[in-house]
Order: structure tokens, then sequence, then C-alpha cells
């Protein structure tokens, strides 16, 4: 498989991972071939990246942190969790206490494995996706800080539901215009988790301060260094890379993860926690499985494996195809693996887009 651009997919490409809708509903299965029709739909729908097959890396299997069906679960339960929230009633949380032990497990049994952000986001799924891919990047970095199964479930639930103050209150109400710091997103987050008797108060500091920053110039009450839990420290982490890397985030600009990267360690110490930042750089692929590379030789590759503890250099694919042959036929062209992390005068010298 290899990430591209929706402009680059043709009709007849396969999709090679599966897009869901924001009730965790699949809205097109791996494996389906692309038609015109397709392509222009999920234009529509603000895709602008999608996980295509690729005959030459077929036999790659991206590892995975999360398996699909933990994935798709935990979006269907955030999904009905949220609805409940927006109605005003009752939200039962039984269903994501579940799917976050169940992230907390898979996390625990691949803990060797680099965090690789894959999903396919849409304008309908992406609140959803996002809030996924905080509570994964979270419970990783926890498990690497040796947080016990206690705490990775309150960080990995504060994690998952950090923004749902955003979705708690009437945005045409009078105290929500007049812009009271008691009715910022973070305050209303507080304030609905705290009253769950069955989730620990310390899950519900994770949206009340996911917004601080190390400074102290963050909100709402601009605390400082240890004034903020570390908990929220991760999360304020995690959450800022999401929207960064992210097409469908409010950010001025997408980067790539690498560059997202860069630009979270430049504001290591003023934003964020200096600790927290070496985790979370030991626990996400800069290059993700699938990006295609160019590097110092003028040669262009595909990543197909991470190095743990040397994330700026994987293993990556040069393929030099034949014109004339097809593009299916493996053995029609030549095929090279590249370990960066053995090949040291090799390196990479940018991400195509």
């Amino acid at each position: 498989m290899k990430y591209v651009n929706v402009e680059q997919v043709e009709p007849g490409d396969v999709l090679s991972r599966s897009i869901y809708t924001s009730e965790g509903l699949t809205l097109l299965h791996a494996g389906v071939q692309l038609t015109v029709g397709m392509i222009n739909k999920l234009r529509r729908f603000g895709v602008t990246m999608l996980s295509i097959k690729d005959p030459l890396l077929d036999e790659i299997k991206e590892e995975e942190v999360v398996t699909e069906a933990t994935r798709k679960d935990a979006i269907r339960n955030l999904s009905a969790a949220i609805q409940c929230v927006q109605s005003g009633k009752h939200m039962d949380t039984r269903g994501l206490q579940k799917s976050v032990s169940n992230i907390i497990d898979e996390t625990l049994r691949n803990r060797r494995v680099l965090l690789n952000l894959g999903e396919i986001r849409t304008t309908d799924n992406a609140m959803y996706i996002h809030a996924l891919n905080v509570c994964m990047m979270a419970t990783v970095i926890g498990v690497g800080l040796g947080y016990n199964t206690t705490q990775l479930k309150e960080l990995a639930i504060g994690s998952l539901l950090h923004d749902v103050g955003k979705l708690s209150v009437d945005k045409d109400a009078p105290a929500y215009k007049a812009n009271s710091m008691e009715n910022h997103h973070t305050w209303l987050g507080f304030h609905l988790l705290r009253k769950k008797h069955e989730m620990s108060i310390v899950s519900a500091h994770i949206p009340l301060q996911h917004h601080e920053w190390v400074d102290g110039s963050g909100l709402p009450r601009g605390l400082a260094g240890d004034e903020i839990h570390d908990f929220a420290k991760i999360v304020a982490i995690c959450n800022y890379y999401d929207n960064l890397i992210s097409p469908l985030s409010e950010e001025e600009e997408t980067l790539p993860p690498y560059e997202a990267c860069e630009k979270i360690m430049g504001l290591a110490e003023k934003r964020f926690d200096h600790k927290m930042v070496i985790h979370f750089l030991r626990s996400i692929a800069l290059y993700p499985t699938g990006t295609s590379l160019k590097l110092s030789t003028g040669e262009i590759g595909v990543v197909i494996d991470q190095n743990r503890g040397l994330p700026t250099r994987p293993v990556v694919r040069v393929i030099r195809r034949d014109p004339k042959a097809s593009k299916h036929m493996v053995e029609e062209h030549e095929i090279r693996d590249i370990d960066l992390s053995e090949e040291t005068t090799v390196f990479i010298s940018g991400v195509m887009e």
C-alpha cells in the first residue's frame, strides 16, 4: 500500500484501507476498486489522501498498534456518546470504557511498534478520527512512560473525550456569544466529565487543561509548569500534532508528519513539556509506512518499514519501473529495499506530495 493524493488516484485503483462514517459504519471497504463516481464523491467528502494498493508493495504489511476492529468500535462508541451529549441525554460511558480497555491492551502488546496514523478523514468523520488519534498517541506515550493500567485508563478516556466541551453547548446561546472564559470548551468538557461518577476526576482535567502551555500563556487559566497535570501535557502535544497533519483541521496549513514533529520540537519548554515531547517523538512514525519519499540519491521510494529508536531512518523500497512493462507485473520492474539505518550515506531529501 501507499498513500497518494486523491488527485493522483485513477479509476481502477484499489483501496487498501477502509473509510468510515462518523457512526463507525464502513463507507468504502478496503479492496474495493475505485470508479470515477467514487473518486468524485470522496473529493466532495473532503478526502485529500487515500491509501491505495500497489502490486509492487503487496507483501508489505503495515504494523498496527491498534487493530482496525478496535478503531472502528471506538469511533462507533464515541459517536453514540457524542449524540447523547448533543441531545442533552445521559452519556453512557460503558461502550467507551470497553473501547479504551481494548486500545490499552493492544498498545501494551504492540509496544515496540511505531504509531502510524493512516485513517482516511472526511468532513463527516474528521472529528472522530481526531479524537481517536489523540487517544492512541496519548496511550502509546503513557505506556512508554510506564503508567499502570489505572493511569492508562484515566489518560485514554480523557484524551478520547478531550474536545467533548465543543459539543456540549448551544453556540447560539447568549452565554456562549458573550465569550465568557467559563464557557470556553475546556471548562464545558470538564464540567461534563466531572459529573460522571464512573469516571476519574483526573480524566476530567484533560479536557480542562489540554490548551494550557507550560510557559503560562495558555487557556483557560494560564497555568504553567507543574500546575498542569502530566496527562494534559501529553494530550496538548497529541492534539496539536494531529491538527497539524489533518487537512480538515482549523490550522492554516497541513504539514507532513516530520515537519509537524519539527514544529513541536521548536515549541518544547514554550508550549510543551520537554520530557513529554521526547516521549512523543519516540512513539510516532515521522515517515509513516506508505509515504513516498525522495532520497539524496535522486531516487523515489516508498516507506515499507520502521526502525524503532530511529524514526528518521525507515526502510524504503525504491522501484525502477520499466515504462514499457505492465505496472502490475512485479518481475518486470527493478526493486531495491534500502534500510536507512544501515545505509548511513543516504538521506531523505523530501516527501512527495
